[in-house]
C-alpha cells in the first residue's frame, strides 16, 4: 500500500539544526551503548527515563523539557539513583545538537510529536516517538518522509506492537483461525470526569509557554491545558480517540490489515457535564473499507459496562469464530486452544524499549516493531475519524490518494496552520 504520494517540500526547521551534530550512517560497536535524551519528561517521559535506562545497551544522558522544574527534579533524581546528572535543556533543538545524543524519544504533548520527529532525523538522531505519530494527517506522511530519508530508525509507541500475546494472536487471526475477518472494534472505556473552567493567565516564570505551544498557533496561558488536560483541546491533542485510544486502534488495524478505509463517519459529543474541554467524551466512528469490511471505535468516558470482559481492548469478528482481546472463540463461544503459542525467537524481548535500542545498535529499520507506515496507518484512522465527528458528516476517501473525495473543506483538515518557524513538511 502507498502511503507516501509525493516528494516533500523543503523545511525551514532544517536551518536550526547544526549540521555538526550529523551522525547518520554510524556503527555501534559490540560494547557501545545507545545515548538517549528525551523529551517531555513529566508523566509518561518517566516511563521513557525508567525504561531506556534499564534498557541492554543504553544510557540516558540527555533530558528535555519546557518545565524547568520537571527537568530540574528528574535531573536530580537521575544523580541521585545513577551517579551521574544528565545534560539538561528546555530547547530540544539544542538537544539535537548535542554529538554525545544518538537517538532521542518524545514523550511530549501531541502536536510535538510530529515536528519533533522531524527534526530529529533532520539531525541524523533515531527516533522513539510516542503514541500517536501525528496530530494531523499530513505529518505522519511528514515522519515517513524524514525517517527515509535521513536513514533514521523511528519507533512508535505502541506497545502491544511488542507484547508477545498479541504478535501471536494478531498471526493467529491473520491466518484465519476465526474465519473471514468483516469487523474489528476497538473500545476506550475511560471514565473521563469534568475538567472545569479556568481562566486565561500569564503564564507562570517556569515554563516557557512559547516553546510548549511550539507549532500550534499562539493562544493565552490556561492551567487547564498544563500538564494533562491538554488532550481534551483540538491545538494539542486528539481527543480519547487519539489519546488512550491509539493503542486500540492500532491493533484493530494491525488484525484487519486492510490499509486505509475509504469511507467514515464518526458522532457523538461531550455529556453529562459542561466544561472547557473540546474533544468529545463519547465517540463512535465506523470506518469502511474498499472490500466493505469495517473498524468501528468507541469511546465511552462515562459511567459504562464492558463489552466481553473488554474496557480498554479490542474484539474481531469473522465467519468462523471472534476474538475477545488475545483469545480466540469459535461460532459456540468455545475457547480454541492454540496448539503453538509460545514465543518465538524472532518476536524479541517483548520489551518496546529494548526492541527500539536493538534496531539502532543494528542500524536497522526494518526491526522496530511500529515502523512510521505502521504509525501513520493506525494514526490515520484516527484523524479521519475526528475530521468526520468535527464536520458532522460522513465523507469518501480515497486511500491511492489520500484525500477526501469532492470536499475541499475536509482536505484542508489533513493539516492546519503552524506557527512561523515551526511548520511541519507538507506533501507538495
Amino acid at each position: 500500500m502507498p502511503v507516501t504520494r509525493r516528494q516533500f517540500l523543503g523545511t525551514s526547521a532544517a536551518a536550526v539544526i547544526v549540521a555538526g551534530a550529523m551522525s547518520k550512517g554510524k556503527v555501534f560497536g559490540a560494547n557501545e551503548r545507545v545515548r538517549m535524551g528525551v523529551a517531555g519528561i513529566h508523566s509518561r517521559g518517566g516511563s521513557h527515563l525508567e525504561g531506556f535506562s534499564k534498557c541492554e545497551a543504553s544510557e540516558v544522558v540527555a533530558i528535555c523539557d519546557v518545565d524547568k522544574r520537571v527537568l530540574e527534579g528528574h535531573a536530580k533524581s537521575m544523580q541521585d539513583t545513577f551517579g551521574k546528572r544528565p545534560k539538561t535543556y528546555v530547547d530540544m533543538r539544542e538537544m539535537f545538537a548535542d554529538a554525545d545524543v544518538d537517538a532521542v524519544s518524545f514523550a511530549t504533548p501531541n502536536h510535538w510529536h510530529a515536528l519533533g520527529t522531524v527534526w530529529a532525523c533532520q539531525a541524523g538522531k533515531h527516533v522513539y516517538v510516542e503514541k500517536p505519530v501525528s496530530h494531523e494527517y499530513n505529518e505522519g506522511l511528514a515522519v515517513i518522509d524524514a525517517a527515509k530519508k535521513n536513514n533514521c530508525v523511528v519507533q512508535h509507541g505502541t506497545q502491544s506492537r511488542s507484547d508477545h500475546a498479541w504478535i501471536r494472536a494478531i498471526e493467529r487471526i491473520r491466518a484465519g483461525v476465526i474465519g473471514d475477518i468483516y469487523m474489528a472494534r476497538a473500545l476506550c472505556y475511560k471514565n473521563r470526569d469534568s475538567i472545569g473552567f479556568k481562566p486565561d493567565e500569564a503564564p507562570p516564570e517556569w515554563l516557557d509557554w512559547t516553546l510548549w505551544q511550539g507549532p500550534a498557533q499562539e493562544r493565552p496561558y490556561n492551567a487547564n491545558y498544563v500538564h494533562y488536560n491538554w488532550h481534551w483541546f483540538w491545538p494539542y491533542g486528539n481527543g480519547d480517540i487519539g489519546n488512550q485510544g491509539v493503542h486500540q486502534m492500532d491493533i484493530a488495524i494491525w488484525g484487519m490489515n486492510k490499509g486505509l478505509p475509504n469511507k467514515v463517519f464518526s458522532m457523538g459529543g461531550r455529556y453529562t457535564y459542561e466544561d472547557q474541554g473540546e474533544t468529545p467524551n463519547t465517540q463512535v466512528a465506523t470506518l469502511k473499507y474498499p472490500d466493505g469490511t469495517m473498524t468501528v471505535f468507541e469511546v465511552r468516558g462515562r459511567a459504562t459496562n464492558a463489552e466481553g470482559d473488554q474496557k480498554v481492548g479490542n474484539l474481531f469478528y469473522g465467519s468462523g469464530g471472534y476474538a475477545v482481546g488475545t483469545r480466540l472463540y469459535d461460532t459456540e463461544g468455545k475457547e480454541i486452544p492454540d496448539e503453538e503459542g509460545a514465543a518465538k525467537p524472532e518476536w524479541g524481548t517483548g520489551d518496546h524499549f529494548q526492541n527500539f535500542i536493538n534496531a539502532v545498535l543494528s542500524h536497522d529499520a526494518n526491526a522496530v516493531h511500529g515502523n512510521p507506515v505502521d504509525a501513520h496507518l493506525g494514526c490515520a484512522h484516527i484523524h479521519l475519524s475526528n475530521i468526520s465527528y468535527r464536520m458532522k458528516t460522513s465523507l469518501e476517501f480515497d486511500p491511492a490518494a489520500q484525500r477526501f473525495i469532492g470536499n475541499d473543506e475536509a482536505n484542508a483538515m489533513l493539516t492546519h496552520d503552524y506557527r512561523e518557524g515551526f511548520e511541519v513538511p507538507q506533501p507538495a
